[in-house]
């Protein structure tokens, strides 16, 4: 909808005493060149560069866009810097709250706009997702005729969630979660700048560590922790935020936890360990540290795919088929959803029966290659489908198990350094009792049995 002029009156105030709005408001960057992050879409040239007046115009106009990225990552931040560095009309609508109503007299209001006054309207349109195919059909013509340039902000999967003909008729931006030194240069502009703190307070590395770990990535949450603690901290006659009152302000605890030292590992190693000893209980605690202390999923996730084969192995065949799931899904969805993912695969593998007979296997079959006990594949398993093979004597005499009632051919398939090895001791726990029986069966039939 159009500004009245109470809200007109609001952001006059706003400018004027900047203190009276939340510090993620007033640390809003005020060009293209003050965004923090997503660098790859600020390149002289793209689309939001052009959607602010930057580049030489012309027959080739800016495009609409439909930005998709997660909570925090700048997609009202663009928007909201396009409103100021353009001279177009800019119009600013919320699909939680808006209807085809809103949206078709935005559209009219813009059609008049370009007629009577040669002026172009941006409609800003946040969390497109919640409009129904309905409701989106409704900007179609709009889109289409470019009476109105669409910036649509969604944190859902648009393929999914964006009609395709909304999707055909604009530029898919992706934003990418911001990085922790990106939070940090906005925590450190925001405790510096006039805008922000005005250097009131000082933010000290292990509370300035907790706050990134708090934030995971989401500039606005990071914004709205460090305005609290630095509240508290002045309400206190302190000029530094401490780590007791940071956590104290945003009620949760400072997890000891490295990311790149010893508590990574020793912590990773106990979350294996746990598993390992079918403790799920410590297990999930471990996990919980990880997840707390702001550790990437995916390396969660790869610990468990790697538990799941050294650990497990064909006691429960399915303990792996669920730790790569679980990587999947957490590749996908990432914080905070992939949490119950990694409880999930947790629970599955802490709780299966155990196994390390692959493992040790592979490990002993590994350490007679490294010793040299390999010799000649036996000429009987070579390959005979090149010319020449037959006279060579490769492939003769192979028997091949298919053409036997029992499907298993007594015949030697190790080199003969390795004819009476040994290499796979399956134990009698869970599913892997039916591979002992095979097992026993097979060597028997194989003739290594007497």
């Amino acid at each position: 909808m159009e500004p009245d002029l109470f809200t007109a009156a609001a952001e006059d105030r706003q400018e004027k005493d900047p203190t009276g709005s939340p510090l993620a408001v007033r640390m809003r960057p005020r060009t293209l060149d003050e965004v923090v992050g997503q660098q790859h879409l600020l390149k002289p040239g793209s689309p939001l560069r052009r959607l602010v007046g930057e580049g030489q115009g012309g027959p080739a106009g800016p495009s609409s866009v439909i930005l998709w990225g997660p909570p925090g990552t700048g997609k009202t931040t663009l928007a909201y810097v396009v409103s100021k560095a353009t001279n177009k009309r800019f119009v600013e609508l919320s699909a939680i709250t808006a209807g085809v109503k809103e949206v078709r007299a935005v559209i009219d209001g813009a059609r008049r706009a370009t007629g009577g006054f040669g002026k172009e309207t941006v409609l800003f349109l946040d969390e497109i997702h919640r409009f129904s195919k309905a409701q989106q059909d409704s900007l179609l013509p709009a889109v289409e005729n470019r009476w109105v340039t669409l910036i649509a902000a969604t944190t859902e999967n648009p393929y999914f969630s964006v009609i395709s003909p909304l999707l055909s008729r604009s530029l898919l931006l992706t934003l990418e979660p911001l990085t922790d030194d990106d939070v940090r240069g906005l925590l450190r502009r925001a405790l510096s700048d006039a805008r922000g703190l005005g250097g009131a307070v000082t933010l000290p590395e292990d509370a300035e560590d907790h706050l990134l770990r708090i934030a995971g990535g989401d500039a606005r949450r990071a914004l709205t922790a460090l305005e609290a603690a630095a509240g508290a901290a002045l309400d206190q006659g302190e000029a530094e935020i401490r780590l007791t009152t940071l956590e104290e302000t945003v009620d949760r605890a400072a997890v000891t936890y490295d990311r790149d030292g010893d508590q990574h590992y020793d912590v990773a190693s106990a979350l294996i360990k746990s598993i390992r000893g079918s403790d799920v209980d410590a297990a999930l605690h471990y996990l919980a540290r990880m997840i707390e202390a702001g550790e990437d999923p995916r390396f969660i996730a790869r610990r468990l795919m790697i538990s799941a084969s050294e650990d497990i192995g064909l006691a429960d065949p399915n303990a792996l088929q669920i730790a790569v799931s679980a990587a999947q899904a957490v590749a996908l969805i990432g914080f905070p959803e992939a949490a119950l993912t990694l409880s999930h695969a947790t629970i599955a593998l802490a709780l299966a029966p155990k196994s390390n007979a692959a493992t040790t296997a592979i490990g002993a079959a590994m350490e007679d290659v490294r010793k040299g006990l390999a010799g000649p594949v036996p000429a009987h398993l070579r390959d005979g489908h090149y010319k020449g093979a037959a006279k060579l004597g490769h492939a003769q005499g192979y028997v091949y198990p298919h053409d036997l009632p029992e499907g298993i051919a007594p015949q030697q398939y190790a080199p003969d350094a390795l004819k009476d090895r040994e290499y796979y001791t399956p134990t009698r726990h869970g599913a892997e009792a039916r591979y002992a029986d095979a097992v026993e069966w097979t060597r028997t039939h194989l003739g290594r049995r007497r």
